[in-house]
């Protein structure tokens, strides 16, 4: 059976600097697959590249089978690969609502928008509370809730989420990890870039660590959380 994603020999350069230098893995349906590593292994690079953002110079992505060589980011979003980015990227002055509206720009069944938002409401209880607040007066770990649930907006295949606890306080890390491990549980096919790598390999199926743009381990999430060089290196351990 052919993987949801499927990722070989990809590579990408910024000008000269090539940031992510012939990496090879895939994503089952139903998956959870973590890639970790220190900044600038390439990660947050490779979550660009897959939705369009970035053009690689080499290598083939197939997302359900199609070569998404050519193919425009929005027209990405149609195919069902959604994008949570670094930084979150809310729009501040829009309310709560319109926020996670745009999230589903490309739809055109109402109801089944009207129940999406439902949905976001009921896994990130504070966004329903204050649906009708500005988005900028939000904490950054409920903007980040906001931007997942824009992401799922999209009736996603594969949800893509790029350092979802990066900068967050450790209860709110809790809250976002544990929303990922629910979502895992209703079926979503998740690909996460997550610097806490002890939170990111508990929750994986697969696992990659990447270093200087190559991945230089692969196994499943359990099997690295236990290997001895993962453990000095990303979880502190000596």
């Amino acid at each position: 059976m052919t993987a949801l994603l499927e990722v070989e020999d990809l590579k990408v350069a910024y000008g000269k600097i090539e940031a992510v230098k012939g990496i090879t893995f895939k994503v089952e349906a139903g998956q959870v697959v973590t890639l970790i590593g220190t900044n600038g292994a390439g990660k947050t690079t490779t979550l660009r590249t897959l939705s369009g953002l970035l053009k690689p110079i080499g290598g083939q992505i197939k997302f359900n089978g199609r070569s998404l060589k050519r193919i425009p980011a929005h027209q990405i979003v149609s195919l069902g690969l959604a994008h949570s980015p670094e930084g979150r990227h809310i729009f501040p002055r829009m309310t709560i609502e319109d926020n996670l509206r745009l999230g589903a720009f490309l739809r055109k069944d109402k109801d089944g928008i009207e129940k999406d938002i439902q949905r976001a409401y009921d896994l990130f209880p504070i966004l329903g509370e204050r649906r009708k607040q500005a988005a900028g007066t939000l904490s950054g770990g409920e903007q980040q809730m906001l931007a997942m649930g824009r992401a799922l907006m999209s009736q996603p295949k594969l949800l893509m989420l790029d350092e979802p606890s990066m900068g967050l306080s450790p209860i709110m890390m809790q809250k976002i990890m544990s929303t990922i491990a629910e979502l895992k549980a209703q079926g979503t096919t998740i690909l996460l870039v997550e610097q806490n790598a002890q939170a990111a390999l508990s929750l994986a199926d697969q696992g990659h660590v990447m270093e200087i743009g190559r991945i230089v381990l692969s196994g499943t999430g359990q099997d690295l959380l236990h290997d001895e060089s993962v453990r000095k290196a990303y979880l502190g351990e000596d």
